[in-house]
């Protein structure tokens, strides 16, 4: 017989709890479509008092660094439902960091590393903090894969999309980010890593720091370059070749903030990131328009808002077909 939600949470969050009791539990964190009920149990198991009195010394501190975090980055002039919005995404995101922590500090240790995987859905953003302090913002239709248990070895990352990342300093231990195409390894800095598998490029941008970039595979110097400060690679999966330049870093992590800007963008990529953006579906009627380029910035527009602002200045018209958009080029009035 199958086991309940609850039964699967209480087991894994045991510190009797095997191997394949706590994968089991884990695994509930890859299914979308069980968030609320997760949740809902998890707050059930938290407020037992006496796992809270006995573990109330961490459960402050991981409170306390979570919301000064958030304190910090509240927008006062963001409107009261957009604020419980976000506040129910964070709490969601607290909620996860502090069951996963409790469950890492009071479990039994294990021969093998336990993994688990953070989803942004299309049309959102979600922010993790890793049992080690690091910070990280996953874009919306990404993943990220990382052990949880408290280990001495290095810190790894699997990244599949895109991720801001504040990486916390423990010299000893590296902190590994791997891509389809290339890694990077660092020990505390905050970067910028784009790495969608549908996209041609992958593109890491240095926000502070350093950060050394390998090719996935290859260990000599030659496929190893050193990123400064204010520096981006980009790596052309079709021609197999590397650029590194000077950028604007804010350009490349505004999305984080919720906010997206444009600079000479192509319509074509355009459509990508407003389809991941916003989760919807966007059809390009006359191919010959994908190469119209684009300037500007928006922040907490909606779809409908944006795809207005860019039929003023470029000269394209849409509809709503179903539950797609539709875009094509402006008909001339007759």
């Amino acid at each position: 017989m199958a086991l309940s939600i609850k039964d699967i949470i209480q087991n894994g969050a045991s510190g009797k709890a095997d191997p394949a009791e706590r994968q089991q539990f884990l695994s509930l964190f890859h299914q979308p479509q069980l968030e609320n009920e997760i949740k809902d149990h998890l707050l059930d198991e938290l407020v037992k008092p006496a796992d809270v009195e006995e573990n109330k010394p961490y459960f402050d501190q991981l409170f306390e660094n979570m919301w000064h975090q958030r304190s910090l980055e509240i927008d006062r002039s963001t409107n009261r439902f957009q604020w419980i919005i976000r506040l129910s995404q964070w709490a969601a995101i607290l909620l996860f960091g502090l069951f996963a922590g409790y469950w890492i500090n009071s479990g039994e240790k294990i021969s093998k590393p336990v993994y688990c995987t953070s989803v942004a859905p299309l049309g959102s953003i979600s922010e993790v903090i890793l049992p080690d302090g690091s910070h990280i913002f996953l874009n919306s239709g990404s993943t990220l894969k990382y052990a949880v248990e408290d280990s001495l070895g290095d810190r790894e990352i699997f990244l599949n999309g895109e991720a801001w990342f504040q990486v916390a300093k423990i010299k000893e231990r590296p902190f590994l980010v791997h891509t389809s195409s290339y890694d990077i390894a660092v020990t505390g800095t905050t970067f910028n890593v784009k790495a969608y598998p549908e996209e041609r490029e992958v593109v890491t941008t240095l926000v502070e720091g350093s950060v050394a970039v390998n090719r996935s595979g290859a260990n000599t110097n030659e496929s190893r370059t050193i990123l400064k400060q204010g520096q981006q690679l980009v790596y052309d999966k079709e021609s197999d070749k590397v650029s590194v330049g000077e950028v604007n870093t804010r350009m490349y992590i505004s999305w984080k903030d919720n906010k997206l800007v444009f600079v000479n963008m192509k319509l074509k990529d355009l459509k990508t990131l407003l389809e991941r953006r916003y989760g919807v579906d966007i059809v390009i009627v006359d191919q010959n328009i994908m190469d119209y380029h684009y300037d500007g910035t928006f922040k907490n527009e909606t779809i409908l808002e944006v795809l207005d602002i860019l039929k003023q200045t470029l000269p394209i018209e849409y509809r709503i077909k179903g539950q797609n958009i539709v875009i094509q080029k402006k008909r001339r009035n007759t």
